[in-house]
This record gives C-alpha cells, structure tokens and sequence, in this order.
C-alpha cells in the first residue's frame, strides 16, 4: 500500500485508512479495492472492513493484534489498481411523482425544469454506490445531473416510505425502509432493498441504473413481494 495514505486509530479496535480529500468514484473504488484485498488475505486478528466515500475502517481484534501491527499489515499489502469497475449493475424500477415523489415538483421548481425532465434526466445516468449508511442497505449514489441537485428539505418528515428514491444535493438514495429523512422525494421503488434474508439488494461499488415504470407495474411488483417477475 502507498505510504502516502495516512493511517489513524478508531477507537482502540480499528484503523481508519485514509484516501484522498475528494469525493470521486476513482478515490472510491480503491477504497472498495483495499477493503478487498484486506478480507482476501483471511487474517484472523481481522474482523470487518467498512468501506466509505474517500476512507476505509478496518476493525480488528484487540486481543490478538495491537495497533501497530495491525499498521504494519496493511502498509505491507499490495493493491493493483482496478481499471473496471468489479460491481454489479442493480436496475431499480421507479413510479415517479404523484403521491410515490411527493416533493417531485419542488424539485422541479428549484431546477427551473418540468417534472418529466427532471425524471429524464434522473433516469438518464449510472450511479456509482459509493457506501451503504444511514439505515441498513441505505445507498449513496454518485452521478447525478447537476441541474436536478436540490437541498435538503428545511424540515425532515418523520416517516418516509419504504423505497422512496430521494434527492439530497448532490446524490440521489433510496429508503431501504420507512424511517425519518429530509431528502427531496421524487418517487418510489416497489423492489425490496433489505430484509433479513437476502440482506442488501445494493452493495458498495456496485452500479444503479433507474427505470421508470407506471403506477400499475409498480402494484405488480409489490403483489409479487417486492420482487420482478
């Protein structure tokens, strides 16, 4: 690993391994690239990688490893640079505005856009997953049009839907289950992003391509379980 990166304590049981100061999907995938290469060599003193925008925690087990020899192993690891990007490509299906995006013509407002361009131009991109926050299977998705950005709403509402695709400045996400949020909500996912089975339909470094779909293709997916055909 370059000796560049700096290397700092997490608490007294993981390492933050950090990258450059920019948010990028090049920053991003060596982060995903070294948390690879970190579980792949399988060492026992380590417990988990989590993967972030631009920083990789390591957590480690205390007992077996002190904080510098947990540095030393990582400092010795080499990473080759991964021209491709090693995730999968996750269509979600989306029913935009209405009462699925309740916030689709304020958005539309504050781009100086009409609604239908605004889901044009929020179909139209790949979205890189950068990391998984917030709740559990909650993406942060990078690629999105500038001139549909939006603030976050001044008030968060207490409860979102589940599958709500919101947009909160620069990203664009989707509520994996009903919970509190102030992203601008533009529509909504039938598919299931999380449960207890499959756990995360969307994992880091993969890419997100969304579908529109009407009303009626939306309540078929959702009779089938959150699940296509």
């Amino acid at each position: 690993m370059e000796d560049k990166l700096i290397l700092l304590p997490h608490g007294d049981r993981a390492v933050d391994i950090v990258f450059e100061n920019v948010i990028s999907p090049e920053v991003n995938a060596r982060v995903h690239a070294l948390s690879r290469a970190v579980l792949g060599k399988e060492h026992p003193g380590i417990v988990n990688c989590i993967p972030g925008y631009r920083v990789l925690t390591v957590e480690y087990d205390s007992l077996r490893l002190t904080y510098g020899q947990i540095c030393l192993f990582l400092r010795g690891l080499s990473v080759e640079e991964e021209k491709e990007n090693a995730g999968r490509v996750v269509k979600i299906p989306v029913c935009y505005g209405g009462s699925f995006g309740l916030d689709l013509e304020d958005v539309a407002k504050h781009a100086g856009l009409s609604e239908e361009e605004v889901i044009r131009r929020h179909t139209a991109p790949d979205y890189h997953v950068y990391m998984l926050g917030f709740r559990p299977g909650f993406p942060y998705l990078g690629g999105l049009d500038p001139a549909i950005a939006c603030p976050r709403r001044a008030t968060p509402r207490q409860v979102v839907e589940q599958g709500s695709v919101g947009i909160a400045g620069a990203q664009t996400g989707v509520y994996p289950e009903p919970s509190p949020g102030g992203w601008n909500l533009i529509g909504r996912t039938p598919l299931k992003l999380f449960d207890e089975e499959t756990f995360s339909l969307i994992h880091p470094g993969d890419t997100v391509r969304f579908e529109r779909i009407d009303e009626t293709e939306y309540r078929t997916i959702e009779r089938n379980g959150g699940r296509e055909e």
